[in-house]
């Protein structure tokens, strides 16, 4: 029997790779010409060996067990075909798929992020409170007061960043750093941003399972070159989810930040929030509570205050857990304005909105510090 590295290709050609859609040569997958040996030709002990080497992007790549399984199918199926066409019946040959992967792989969960110091969820336990507000104020004035911040919009399938921050239209690019292709965070009002926005079609619904949500998650966090971060704020979806569950399973979270309004709707859910962070199983400290449209004051009355969703009910939930009141925002309606129009509240120093969300910042600093001095390092959620 004659074999022919030919026949190898082709049967490699005819599997489809699922990540290009395409044959495995076509898709560049083959790392160098097959190998085709062949033990005592033309004797009654003639033995065939065939060895193959495919490089696949990445170790993360979700394809290349199924793919390698399928080449070596396809490889044994050409030859037994090749071998009846050349009128033999009983032929022996070892097919060997090897596999290898261009990029470096990804450093293991516990080893994550090595130069960012503090990670900061913050968490709500009901929508529309002003999370993402709070996110976005919060990142900048910790940057204003010359801390190097970065921000993660978790919220895969609502994502607000690039809006808020006036970057719709912006792309990240990836660089090429230790072997591995590492996605640049966009830098804007002095944070390093990143948000699946970028990367999905902003006016069309992202219908994802939970995995493949979780999945693009985990490459925001492991596969960007997010650098030294005194800050990396997380601005959470809001609820109890597949997506909190993924944060808390990847990162050793230092602390978290609670957002809610005064009414007692919200302080119900923000109560399920607080005890997802501090139950048994996962122990990340709560570092403070933010009451967010804590009352309206109109212009024309700056002295008067007017509690439109109740009066200090964040207070009181901060005094029941023995957690502090971070801050206590107003309703203003520059602060939505500004958000819409990607120029964030706390760009304004001078502004009243302005100040409340660097006295924020400036009480995240005091929190976290003590935290830090008085407790040991958390630890992310491990599953068994």
């Amino acid at each position: 029997m004659q074999l022919y590295p030919k026949i190898v290709t082709d049967a490699l050609e005819s599997v489809t790779y699922a990540g290009t859609k395409a044959g495995i040569v076509s898709s560049g997958l083959l790392a160098d010409q097959p190998k085709v040996t062949c033990e005592n030709q033309g004797t009654p002990e003639e033995k065939w060996s065939v060895e193959v080497l495919l490089s696949f992007p990445r170790e993360t790549d979700p394809f290349w067990k199924s793919t390698v399984k399928a080449a070596e199918a396809a490889i044994g199926y050409y030859i037994k075909q090749a071998a009846e066409a050349q009128g033999e019946t009983d032929v022996h040959c070892t097919v060997t798929v090897n596999h290898e992967f261009k990029q470096a792989p990804r450093p293991e969960d516990d080893k994550l992020l090595p130069q960012v110091k503090n990670i900061i969820a913050v968490s709500s336990g009901k929508g529309g409170v002003g999370k993402s507000t709070v996110s976005a104020n919060l990142a900048i004035s910790l940057a204003r007061l010359g801390y190097s911040v970065g921000l993660l919009d978790t919220d895969i399938f609502g994502p607000s960043m690039p809006k808020m921050f006036g970057v719709e239209e912006a792309r990240p690019y990836a660089i090429e750093k230790e072997g591995r292709q590492l996605i640049v965070p966009i830098e804007q009002y002095g944070v390093r941003l990143l948000s699946i926005g970028f990367f999905v079609d902003k006016n069309t619904a992202t219908l994802w399972r939970g995995g493949m949500a979780c999945s693009a998650l985990k490459q925001l966090i492991a596969d960007a070159d997010w650098g030294e971060l005194d800050f990396l704020i997380l601005d959470t979806p809001p609820g109890t989810s597949d997506i909190h569950l993924s944060l808390l399973q990847t990162l050793a979270i230092t602390g978290a930040i609670i957002v809610s309004t005064p009414q007692q709707v919200a302080l119900a859910d923000a109560r399920k929030g607080i005890d997802m962070y501090t139950n048994d199983k996962v122990n990340v400290p709560i570092l403070g509570l933010v009451e967010n449209m804590a009352y309206f004051t109109p212009a024309e009355l700056p002295e008067n205050k007017y509690y439109i969703f109740g009066k200090e009910g964040c207070k009181a939930l901060a005094q029941e857990m023995n957690v502090p009141l971070l801050a206590q925002i107003p309703v203003v309606q520059s602060i939505c304005d500004n958000g819409d129009n990607g120029t964030p509240a706390a760009l304004d120093v001078a502004s009243p909105t302005g100040q409340a969300f660097l006295a924020l910042a400036q009480s995240v600093v005091t929190v976290t510090n003590r935290r830090n001095a008085q407790a040991p390092k958390t630890e992310r959620v491990h599953t068994h």
